[in-house]
């Protein structure tokens, strides 16, 4: 079984940006296959954001082939607009990896924190420094997205040696 075969894609979601990070185990220590961004204009009426979000994600899930994909729940906050916003962003992500039989995992941002830094209550900086160290990265992944994907799928993979 390759790297790729074995990882994990994490998934920060947003309509107008979703982070991605892809992890897997190496020798016992965890490892960034890669990261980084789906970005839609924001001038694209709603159902094409999503549009290009599914094509994107599609596109990760074919070259990654990961064994489970962990994405992090929506936190309501103040604002019911975002949260909305990003709930359907998320159901884009739990539409194309449904439709491939993938394993899919969901985690609250306390989990995340908690499994990356061992403090539920951590502040977005300590997560992202976390993460730099955990996998070996010279420097915090960005834009903050694409880290705190990294987290979400941090999160499982420790999960999941658990299991």
């Amino acid at each position: 079984m390759n790297a790729a075969s074995s990882s994990i894609l994490g998934i920060d979601p947003g309509t107008a940006i979703t982070g991605y990070g892809v992890v897997t185990e190496v020798g016992g220590s965890a490892q960034a296959l890669a990261y980084g961004v789906i970005r839609t204009p924001a001038h694209q009426p709603l159902p094409h954001r999503l549009v290009t979000i599914y094509a994107e994600l599609n596109a990760l899930l074919d070259r990654y082939q990961p064994r489970a994909v962990a994405v992090e729940e929506v936190f309501f906050s103040k604002n019911a607009r975002t949260a909305l916003s990003v709930g359907h962003a998320r159901g884009v992500v739990l539409l194309a990896v449904a439709q491939r039989n993938i394993p899919l995992f969901h985690y609250k941002p306390t989990q995340v924190k908690q499994a990356v830094t061992g403090y539920g209550g951590a502040d977005k900086r300590q997560v992202q420094e976390m993460v730099r160290m955990l996998l070996g990265l010279e420097e915090i992944p960005r834009p903050d997205d694409a880290a705190d994907a990294l987290a979400i799928a941090l999160c499982h993979l420790h999960s999941a040696w658990v299991y």
